[in-house]
């Protein structure tokens, strides 16, 4: 095994634990949350790991062996070298404080041209702008008919919500997936043999489990310190809100985009629209909350960009 190679499997591993120790827990947060009581951790490992498992493989068999569904086409793959495994080191340090930041800033950075991450920029925000405003929206109309506190559904309505919940987690995973599987692919080569896709699946399907046994981790605070994230039809409205959105981005072009700035921009909106509705629960109450979260998105991208200057005008200066 040579030294690139080596460089692959760590800064492959690395990235593999930290995306879905980090993102993943935007997806199946408001899922563990509203279901950790209900069902034992592996039960909703188990569920979660087929639904990657498939997404990975169609991936791989639709794009003819590339699982980043075709995010990677603006980054060709590279020789990967000791300072691309650096960016998942970081990502992985910053995920066990608690810190949210976007992984694929971090972790593209090391590999995109500064084109491509100013368009990553772009995007992002156009998710994060685009989210809250849908959010607020979209809870004005939703809590005037649903009341978590006041309005319990019934026992009969509580299953139908529950199955409901189950499968718009499902497209939640798969939609977020498809984004998201760059930010590990981008180690790899663009065609994966099939013989390392078995590998790659067992270290998935490893991490995840992790992920669950940990309740998610310091990531998942993100989650449930929002209003009723643990009930089952909050829960489900959000999943289903933030699928479409990254749905629509999927399709609008082959950019890679933060999807934690789309998930976080999401809380907000949701957040505000939840206050201007709610008499006892103020603005002066959200802003400590939202402000928290968009302060450590910046301290993400700031690393981001750190991580490109160093790369770009320290390590190989002449590589621009």
């Amino acid at each position: 095994m040579d030294y690139f190679t080596i460089w692959m499997f760590v800064g492959f591993i690395l990235a593999a634990y930290s995306v879905v120790a980090n993102d993943s827990v935007q997806t199946l947060g408001t899922w563990m949350a509203s279901n950790q009581n209900r069902f034992k951790w592996y039960y909703l490992w188990i569920a979660a790991t087929l639904v990657l498992w498939a997404t990975l493989w169609w991936g791989w068999t639709v794009n003819n062996g590339d699982i980043s569904y075709g995010r990677l086409n603006k980054i060709p793959f590279q020789e990967i070298q000791w300072y691309h495994a650096t960016a998942p080191l970081i990502l992985l340090l910053l995920t066990r404080v608690g810190i949210p930041v976007s992984t694929s800033f971090l972790v593209l950075s090391a590999f995109a041209s500064s084109f491509v991450l100013e368009k990553m920029l772009i995007k992002s925000i156009m998710g994060y702008a685009l989210a809250a405003i849908v959010a607020y929206i979209a809870w004005n109309v939703i809590e005037r008919i649903i009341d978590e506190k006041k309005k319990k559904p019934s026992k009969k309505n509580r299953v139908r919500w529950r199955v409901a919940q189950w499968c718009s987690t499902a497209f939640l995973w798969y939609t977020w997936l498809s984004h998201d599987m760059a930010n590990i692919a981008v180690f790899l080569p663009r065609t994966v043999p099939i013989e390392w896709m078995f590998i790659i699946s067992l270290i998935f399907a490893l991490f995840l489990g992790y992920t669950f046994y940990e309740k998610g981790g310091k990531i998942q605070q993100i989650v449930v310190e929002k209003t009723g994230t643990r009930f089952v039809r909050s829960a489900t409205l959000i999943d289903l809100v933030y699928a479409f959105i990254l749905l629509f981005f999927k399709q609008y072009n082959d950019i890679p985009m933060s999807t934690t700035w789309v998930f976080v921009g999401l809380l907000c909106g949701r957040e505000l629209a939840i206050s201007t509705l709610m008499k006892n629960y103020k603005f002066k109450y959200v802003f400590p909350i939202i402000g928290k979260d968009f302060l450590k998105m910046m301290v993400g991208l700031m690393v981001s960009v750190g991580i490109v200057l160093m790369i770009h005008y320290v390590i190989k200066p002449n590589g621009l």
